[in-house]
């Protein structure tokens, strides 16, 4: 059934529009005249429960009229409209304009596919109610069983989708629905959402806060309820995100309950338990029955789903016989036609489209039809494409970035097959080394106050606007950083920051992959949380003379977790304990002169939520403390970070 609808958010009944592919890669050779499209819009697709999900179908077509035969098909399902241009759809050589939902699918529909974009439950013109992730799993697994039941399908389906709905595709895939054989993921499809995407060691993403009020103001009965939706805009996130900690039904989120129950019950689930083990946001779970198809994973070292995308690529290539294939670049969440992340400078290489294969639909295009077709045009890729960051001359350049540059290289596997991890030990002076610590070095205690936490300032995050945004950035305040507070110093001077770094390195050194940290610590409360971060240290320049300090990748864990994350334990005040912190991995070329810098605190703020040092449960204490902590360096309790380094390539 179909229904008619102006060409607005709502799209058209059905089309038939012809497109060019003047300029476009082809990686199967095409009909001598491109297909036409015909689009037959808001079809009803039903659940196994009975609710219907708006789903938009783009056909091949001749002179007006769908093309006889069985085609494979591209499915993407997604919360965003399943006709709402995407501001991601944006190439390299033409990063203004981004393609509409038909021009994306004129691509594949005018090489013999057919094209289907569906809006995930309780979203746009899909009946039921949007629970984030976890109706994704079952509603994709009976689209797919849908699909291969209809006339114009050959029985093969290739899915596609950034963000939402790569987790759509790792949702689905987890029950190896009926004809899927080619997956395309970037960034997204959780590999354990406890560790990557709404918490990370024991602490809550606050994007989840953010990300919930946004749609929110998209929601339907946002959109059919004028005064709600009015209401919903008046709403001052930075001022409450000041005003925590949050009382059920007093949030940000409280005109939109449901959005605030589902954020709650994710914040409120501090263990990892059965909540954290559904379909959806756990596929490390479901890896043995997970589906067998062609499978790309894409992300960026700057993307707050890096670790799911490694975590699946190397797990998922070493169980399945499917081709699997992993690239990271250098970008945000989303930026594969972007050249620069955050402040950052990469150069025109750094790019999805530097690869050589075109655009990131032509070279989707190829994956699919080597896959879905058995063509031979689209030769293998190699297994693993990296960017690895820095290298560059460090001036800044005319948009006023960081020129910190970087380049591709071809690996075998992930992890890197020759890294070398080295330990290098925390001193207490501040020295980052490989030698041992003294055996007298003194602890390093300092104190945490919730109420001040040290403010985000880039790293992997995500629709975290306006209070943050993801990328590299010198790690100093200012006005454009929330939580901020004048003179905007640079982070290290706050007395709750503890600088460990190398000297002036006299060669250049390359870190590709997962950083760890193992820290001996103590408190004077229950809990507290303890923080790691990752940074290149530029020497002063002309252009900075300060020199410029570029944060690369962080972790966090929440102590009370420290030993298990099924059954946390509080600490007992003064004692000493290992912890471990696992930061998202990366890939950057330190040069030399510059120096490995190691900043170990307690708060990121608002990437995650504070710790109140009290041990209270979950997101429910109202109040809270200063926590007294420390750090240990000496050679008995001898913490120290985990870095892989590269050795020297030809």
């Amino acid at each position: 059934m179909t229904h008619d609808a102006p060409l607005t958010r709502r799209g058209l009944s059905r089309l038939i529009a012809a497109f060019s592919l003047a300029g476009t890669a082809r990686a199967v050779a095409a009909p001598q005249t491109p297909f036409e499209v015909l689009l037959e819009s808001n079809i009803v697709v039903p659940m196994r429960d009975g609710v219907k999900l708006a789903t938009d179908v783009y056909r091949p077509a001749r002179n007006g009229k769908p093309v006889a035969g069985r085609f494979p098909i591209i499915l993407e399902r997604t919360p965003y409209g399943r006709n709402i241009t995407s501001f991601r759809d944006i190439t390299q050589a033409n990063p203004k304009t981004p393609k509409t939902r038909a021009e994306v699918a004129a691509t594949y529909v005018e090489h013999g596919y057919v094209v289907v974009f569906q809006d995930c439950r309780g979203r746009y013109d899909s009946e039921g109610e949007f629970v984030k992730y976890l109706s994704e799993g079952a509603d994709g697994f009976d689209t797919c069983r849908w699909l291969v039941r209809q006339p114009w399908s050959d029985g093969r389906i290739g899915t596609m989708g950034l963000s939402y709905a790569a987790h759509t595709q790792g949702a689905l895939a987890c029950l190896n629905p009926p004809g899927l054989k080619a997956m395309f993921l970037d960034c997204g499809g959780f590999s354990n959402a406890y560790q990557d995407g709404i918490r990370q060691g024991g602490a809550f993403e606050l994007k989840q806060v953010t990300w919930a009020y946004n749609l929110g103001l998209e929601s339907p009965q946002a959109q059919k309820n004028p005064q709600l939706l009015a209401a919903l805009k008046g709403v001052d996130l930075k001022a409450w995100f000041a005003s925590m900690p949050w009382k059920p039904g007093h949030t940000p989120l409280s005109l939109i309950p449901d959005y605030e129950a589902y954020v709650l019950d994710q914040w409120r689930h501090g263990n990892f338990d059965a909540y954290w083990k559904q379909v959806g946001i756990y596929a490390e779970g479901f890896y043995g029955q997970y589906s067998d198809a062609a499978m790309v994973h894409m992300s960026g070292w700057y993307d707050a789903y890096s670790r799911s995308t490694t975590d699946n690529y190397a797990a998922l290539s070493k169980l399945k016989k499917g081709p699997n294939r992993l690239i990271m670049g250098p970008w945000t969440h989303g930026a594969r036609s972007t050249t620069y992340s955050g402040d950052i400078e990469f150069g025109p290489g750094a790019t999805l489209d530097a690869l050589g294969h075109g655009d990131y639909d032509a070279q989707r295009l190829a994956w699919f039809d080597r896959h879905l077709k058995g063509s031979s045009a689209a030769e293998p890729e190699p297994a693993v494409r990296i960017f690895v960051m820095g290298g560059g001359s460090g001036h800044k350049t005319p948009d006023g970035r960081l020129m910190h540059g970087g380049g591709w290289r071809s690996e075998p596997a992930w992890p890197i097959v020759d890294a070398q991890v080295i330990r290098y030990y925390l001193h207490g002076e501040g020295l980052l080394s490989a030698s041992n610590p003294s055996v007298t070095a003194e602890p390093i205690t300092y104190d945490f106050d919730p109420s001040h936490p040290v403010p985000s300032i880039g790293g992997t995050i995500t629709s975290g606007e306006p209070l943050m945004r993801g990328g590299g950035y010198d790690q100093r305040e200012g006005p454009a950083v929330y939580g901020s507070r004048q003179p905007y110093l640079p982070l290290e001077a706050r007395p709750d920051v503890l600088v460990f770094q190398t000297l002036p390195l006299k060669e250049d050194v390359e870190i590709t992959g997962t950083i760890e940290a193992n820290l001996w610590i103590a408190s004077d409360g229950p809990d507290t949380d303890f923080t790691l971060k990752l940074i290149d240290l530029y020497p002063p320049s002309e252009d900075y003379p300060l020199g410029y300090a570029l944060n690369l990748t962080d972790g966090i864990l929440r102590c009370r977790y420290r030993d298990s994350w099924e059954k946390p334990a509080m600490m007992t005040p003064g004692q000493s304990y290992l912890i471990k912190i696992s930061a998202f991995p990366t890939s950057n070329l330190f040069k030399a002169g510059h120096r490995i810098r190691i900043d170990v605190s307690s708060s990121n703020f608002p990437h995650f939520d504070v710790n109140p040092n009290t041990g209270a449960p979950e997101a429910t204490g109202l109040t809270r403390r200063v926590a007294r902590n420390t750090v240990f360096v000496d050679s008995g309790r001898p913490s120290h970070v985990l870095l892989p380094l590269i050795p020297r390539r030809a």
